[in-house]
């Protein structure tokens, strides 16, 4: 039982979806969508771009979770600095925003973001494809 534990506590370290996302109520629903998830994850919650630096550097991200309108920036220009950055440029990255704009969508593009989506579409679904690799298009 002990080493049962222990290799789910090192697998969930190895799991950590960061949430960037200001409003706490979206920060909940998207919490929640990640705990159904069939895949274990640590949940870390930022509601700045300046806060969500801070955690990636504690330890490995596996997911991002971002949305695009934040109190200190813009999701999309984030997920361009992730891209640039060796250090991340290979953690997976969905923007779940209210209202995807066409600009959005071309920066999430460059940065080689999995799935740019509203709010209202997001679901576990898009997480195990990514996670899965079963990706059938770059960007919904």
């Amino acid at each position: 039982m002990q080493s049962n534990i222990t290799q789910l506590s090192k697998y969930r370290l190895h799991q950590t979806c960061l949430i960037i996302e200001d409003s706490e109520f979206d920060r909940r629903k998207l919490t929640r969508v990640m705990n159904k998830s069939r895949h274990p994850f640590h949940i870390e919650v930022a509601a700045t771009l300046k806060s969500a630096r801070r955690a990636m550097e504690k330890g490995p991200v596996s997911l991002i979770l971002l949305d695009n309108n934040l109190p200190d920036g813009l999701g999309a220009d984030f997920a361009l600095e992730l891209a640039h950055d060796p250090n991340f440029a290979e953690i997976p990255v969905i923007i779940v925003s209210d209202w995807p704009s066409p600009f959005m969508w071309e920066k999430a593009s460059t940065a080689g973001v999995a799935y740019v989506l509203s709010k209202t579409e997001f679901d576990g679904r898009y997480v195990h494809a990514v996670l899965e690799g079963k990706k059938e298009k770059l960007l919904n």
